[in-house]
């Protein structure tokens, strides 16, 4: 007897949580033919004291009063606009394939009661990047957290493009053994920074684009002047380069973007009524050149003279 009503108080907490919510009360007749579907036959008395059972465990159940009663779940581990958030987040996720998307998006959905669930059908626009097709990447996210928290060496291959858009493996399918030190989330795709055997240096990877990762179990090698936040503040779009200290001579005005690119601790002072200079350690490259010609002028380049003529060059490429 006990173990049917164990059963029969499950089968209520899993209807409540699938199938009602504040707008969907269920009401007592509805909870009855539901465990009648289920095989179990009883009377209203067991509804009254399940649902008084499982308020007094802290499962939060609302009781609507009216001429029914009914009752709906009140409270979930997530609220439907934060679903809705996650949701969002994984359809809009360039490094997460369509199948997986799509397996994802179908267990957020059993965090809302099925009404609700209907709400989260709803694409959202993304620019033309197209989806990967790496399933592949999963796995490599997981051995590299591993490898990170034991402080262990990896090794994988990594994919690159002919010009006929044809998939090969870099340097003839060669392995790549590293030490990886940190996960990156930059331009909509995860990275990795570690150690380069290949490179003798410190060296990022777009994790998409490795295939056959797997864990050495040897020690990583040790960089205790690695500081993750610090690296991704100075390298643009993962270009990785020799770090300089760059002046900028900006416009009032760009305050807020020299902020947001290089955080509020950057050093700048007054240059004028109108200008403001910013000391930026940086690694120039492409993508910072890139930035930097966005502002049509407005920030400068003014030291040293080797960076500044670098920007020069890139400039006479353009035209």
């Amino acid at each position: 007897m006990k173990h049917e009503s164990q059963i029969r108080i499950l089968h209520l907490l899993h209807y409540l949580c699938q199938h009602t919510d504040e707008e969907h009360p269920a009401s007592v007749a509805e909870i009855l033919s539901f465990w009648r579907e289920q095989g179990i036959v009883t009377d209203r008395r067991s509804v009254y004291g399940d649902i008084a059972l499982l308020m007094e465990q802290g499962v939060d159940i609302v009781h609507v009063k009216g001429n029914r009663n009914s009752y709906f779940l009140g409270s979930r581990m997530f609220e439907l606009p934060e679903v809705k958030l996650l949701v969002d987040a994984v359809e809009s996720s360039r490094f997460i394939t369509r199948k997986k998307s799509a397996e994802l998006i179908g267990k957020l959905a059993s965090l809302a009661s099925s009404h609700q669930a209907r709400e989260l059908n709803r694409p959202i626009y993304m620019d033309g990047t197209a989806k990967p097709d790496n399933e592949s990447i999963y796995y490599a996210v997981d051995v590299l957290h591993t490898a990170i928290r034991e402080k262990e060496r990896i090794r994988f291959q990594y994919i690159e493009y002919t010009a006929q858009k044809e998939k090969v493996l870099k340097h003839g399918g060669a392995w790549y053994e590293f030490s990886p030190y940190a996960l990156m989330w930059q331009r909509d795709y995860y990275y990795t920074v570690g150690w380069s055997e290949r490179h003798g240096k410190l060296a990022q990877f777009r994790v998409d684009r490795m295939v056959n990762t797997e864990p050495l179990e040897q020690p990583a090698v040790e960089t205790p002047e690695f500081d993750a936040a610090d690296y991704a503040s100075k390298v643009f779009g993962m270009y990785s380069d020799e770090i300089e200290t760059v002046t900028l001579r900006c416009k009032n005005e760009f305050m807020r973007n020299v902020i947001d690119r290089f955080g509020d601790g950057v050093q700048t002072e007054p240059d004028g009524p109108d200008h403001f200079t910013a000391q930026v350690d940086v690694a120039p490259s492409p993508p910072f050149f890139a930035w930097v010609f966005t502002f049509a002028g407005g920030i400068q380049i003014t030291d040293p003279e080797s960076t500044l003529e670098e920007m020069r060059q890139m400039a006479g490429w353009l035209n």
